[in-house]
C-alpha cells in the first residue's frame, strides 16, 4: 500500500502545482485585462477632451424667439453668462446679426476638469427679418441672460387706387 499512498501524494502534488499555474495565469490575464482597460479609459478621456475642445471652438448658436406684432418685431435671445459689454448687435432694414463672447473663467491652477461642457468663445446668430424695420428706432435690453431687441417696423406703404378716366 505504500505505493498507493505515494501515488496519491504525487497526484496531490501535481494537482497543487496545476492550481498554482492556473492561479499565476489567471493573475497574469487579470493584469493584462486591467492594463487594456486602463489604456482604453485613457484613450476615451483623450477623445472626450479633443471633442470638447473642438465643440468649444465652434461658435455657439444661441436659442432665439422671434415675435411679430403690428408695430414691431421682438427678438429674445438666450445669452446666459455673457456680459452686456460683450454683446454686439448689427442691423440693416431687413437683417439682424447678434454676436456675443462667452468669457472663460480664470483657470484654477493644479486642478483637472473631470467634465467640461459649458461653452466659451463666440456665439452668433443672424437672420433675415420677416418685415423691413426702422434701424434708428431699434432698442435693446439685457436682463438675466436674455437679450431682448425691439425693432419697429417701417410703416406700411399706403395703397392708393387710381381711377382711370
Amino acid at each position: 500500500m505504500p505505493e498507493k499512498d505515494e501515488k496519491k501524494e504525487e497526484i496531490k502534488a501535481k494537482i497543487e502545482e496545476g492550481k498554482d499555474k492556473v492561479e499565476k495565469r489567471k493573475t497574469t490575464a487579470e493584469k493584462m485585462f486591467e492594463d487594456i482597460l486602463s489604456n482604453v479609459k485613457e484613450m476615451q478621456q483623450e477623445v472626450e477632451k479633443r471633442v470638447s475642445d473642438y465643440a468649444n471652438s465652434i461658435p455657439a448658436k444661441p436659442n432665439m424667439d422671434v415675435i411679430e406684432t403690428e408695430e414691431s418685431i421682438i427678438i429674445k435671445t438666450d445669452l446666459p453668462g455673457v456680459s452686456k459689454d460683450n454683446i454686439n448687435i448689427n442691423l440693416t432694414e431687413d437683417t439682424i446679426d447678434i454676436q456675443a463672447k462667452f468669457e472663460e473663467e480664470s483657470k484654477v491652477s493644479e486642478a483637472n476638469f473631470i467634465k467640461k461642457e459649458r461653452k466659451y468663445g463666440e456665439a452668433r446668430r443672424s437672420m433675415v427679418l420677416p418685415a423691413k424695420i426702422k434701424v434708428k428706432g431699434a432698442s435693446a435690453k439685457f436682463d438675466n441672460g436674455i437679450l431682448t431687441v425691439e425693432l419697429p417696423k417701417v410703416e406700411k406703404a399706403e395703397k392708393f387706387k387710381v381711377n382711370i378716366d
